[in-house]
C-alpha cells in the first residue's frame, strides 16, 4: 500500500535526504521517497500495518526537524 504526505515546513534539502533514510530504514517500510522540491514523502508498505508505519514515519521526520508537520494528503 502507498500513501503520499506534504511535509509542510521542510526546508532544507540534507533534511529531506536524511528523512528518507531514516523512514526507509523502518522495518515494515518497503519504500520511501522524499521529494524535497514538492515537499512529499511516499510512504510504502503492508497495508495491515500501514497506520502504525507512519506514525513511526512522522516520527522519524520530526526527529531530524520538530517543526516539519506531516499531513496526509493521498
Amino acid at each position: 500500500m502507498k500513501r503520499t504526505y506534504l511535509l509542510k515546513g521542510l526546508d532544507c534539502a540534507n533534511c529531506a535526504a536524511k528523512m528518507e533514510r531514516k523512514v526507509s530504514a523502518i522495518d515494515g517500510v518497503t519504500a520511501a521517497h522524499v521529494n524535497f522540491l514538492t515537499t512529499k514523502m511516499t510512504l510504502e508498505g503492508e497495508e495491515a500495518r500501514m497506520d502504525e508505519l507512519a506514525k513511526k514515519a512522522e516520527a522519524a521526520v520530526k526527529s531530524v526537524d520538530p517543526d516539519v508537520e506531516v499531513k496526509r494528503i493521498g
